[in-house]
């Protein structure tokens, strides 16, 4: 069987339960017990004393028959509580009297009723988000986020979470994960028409001519520093009966005229050439769209590029990459991520304790997700009180419930006595009075 939870047995400090120092522990609250059940019963021994004294005295002392009967009716209400009190938890005297032992026979139904009770009293909609609006949790939050030490906290406690996720996560499964994702989304897709669709617009706009005007350039910084590799491309293509000089005016007209050109197309924005390139790549855009041979080329260009080992290593490399990069940031406290996770969470919090609008859209947040649990599982978490009241041995179960309320209980015990006294003496004087 299993017993209930034990409690901290110190007092003066916060226990890791939770336990305020106010709270006392299982070891004082016997000590208390056993304190008020000697009190109790100290003052039933006490009228009892006064009961035998006035009883052998009353004839001498007429007046000590008030005395004897309060001290009576005080014995009286004193046993009478004390039984009370004790059948709670035990057999009186260990005698199997009828509903007596309350605590350990009814244990199961009295969890059954408490699990009820919290479900229809607490884990209500109206109950929690009335409490949530009072709390005033994003407020309360923000406040708390808004301070450095808690925003450290904050990202320490995040970083032990990510460490704890890297060393559970298997590589070679998330490595199957980001494969998978490439394929469906980057390899099974045709490149063809998205990639025509995306240079279509790009041409349309014009962004590719400073594209154009670099590789221009190029080329017109290569001509103009290559005039020998130019002169002795045109001679070595000359026939052998040319004589040579006749080769180099020949390589240096060429030369001129290729400079020129490249200068001319350098210099004209709308020159032949560049309207030329503009047209063969709108072109190209549009079959990339819709000509299925230019669109089968391209997915043999991918196939080529991207074939299965590569995408293996592919997905291999991302993932460590970023594992490495992620476990590096987040164990330096002077990394970017760090400081700038550090300064997002110092500004969410500010935010939420000055900007009244946000503050309460994150309340109704937290409402309505608050109020979908307590709606849709509120039975079973009341559910866990019965089951574990159900789990706790009897006897343990009473003698826990005892420390817990069993100094009130003796209480009772003492008004008892002192009422079946009172009451003792108002029963004598009035019959007394009336009958003499």
């Amino acid at each position: 069987m299993t017993a209930p939870p034990q409690t901290g047995n110190q007092t003066g400090q916060r226990h890791d339960g939770g336990r305020p120092a106010s709270v006392p522990s299982d070891v004082e609250r016997a000590a208390a017990l056993r304190r008020m059940k000697v009190v109790a019963t100290s003052l039933l021994g006490v009228m009892a004393l006064i009961f035998i004294v006035s009883f052998a005295l009353q004839d001498e002392y007429p007046w000590l028959q008030y005395v004897r009967a309060a001290s009576e009716g005080g014995m009286v209400g004193a046993l009478a509580d004390w039984f009370a009190v004790t059948a709670l938890f035990k057999h009186p005297m260990g005698l199997k009297i009828p509903h007596t032992a309350i605590i350990p026979r009814r244990k199961n139904a009295i969890g059954a009723s408490l699990g009820e009770f919290v479900e229809s009293n607490f884990l209500s909609e109206e109950v929690v988000r009335a409490k949530l609006a009072n709390v005033g949790l994003a407020e309360s939050a923000g406040r708390w986020l808004s301070k450095p030490a808690n925003a450290d906290r904050v990202a320490t406690e995040g970083a032990a979470a990510i460490r704890g996720a890297m060393r559970i996560l298997d590589d070679e499964a998330v490595q199957d994960v980001i494969e998978s994702m490439v394929r469906k989304h980057l390899l099974d897709p045709p490149w063809g028409p998205p990639v025509g669709r995306m240079a279509a617009r790009i041409f349309e706009d014009g962004h590719h001519h400073r594209l154009i005007d670099l590789l221009v350039d190029r080329a017109a910084d290569w001509v103009a520093g290559n005039y020998d590799a130019v002169t002795h491309i045109v001679a070595d293509r000359a026939p052998g009966w040319v004589p040579r000089f006749v080769d180099g005016l020949v390589g240096d007209k060429v030369y001129t005229e290729m400079y020129n050109f490249v200068l001319a197309v350098q210099a004209d924005p709308n020159h032949e050439v560049r309207q030329a390139i503009d047209n063969y790549l709108k072109e190209l855009a549009e079959d990339l769209q819709r000509d299925p041979k230019v669109i089968a080329q391209a997915e043999n260009i991918k196939s080529q590029v991207l074939d299965d080992p590569r995408v293996r290593d592919l997905a291999g490399q991302t993932w460590l990459t970023i594992k490495r990069a992620l476990l590096d940031a987040i164990d330096d406290p002077t990394s970017e991520l760090w400081i700038k996770f550090t300064s997002a969470v110092r500004d969410f919090g500010r935010r939420l304790a000055e900007d009244v609008e946000l503050a309460a859209k994150v309340n109704g947040w937290a409402g309505d997700g608050a109020g979908y649990l307590v709606r849709t599982y509120r039975h079973d978490i009341a559910a866990v009180i019965t089951e574990t009241v159900e789990r706790w041995d009897a006897e343990e179960t009473s003698q826990k419930i005892e420390l817990q309320v069993g100094k009130d209980l003796q209480f009772i015990r003492i008004n008892g006595t002192v009422v079946g006294a009172l009451a003792g003496l108002l029963i004598f004087a009035i019959a007394h009075l009336l009958f003499g």
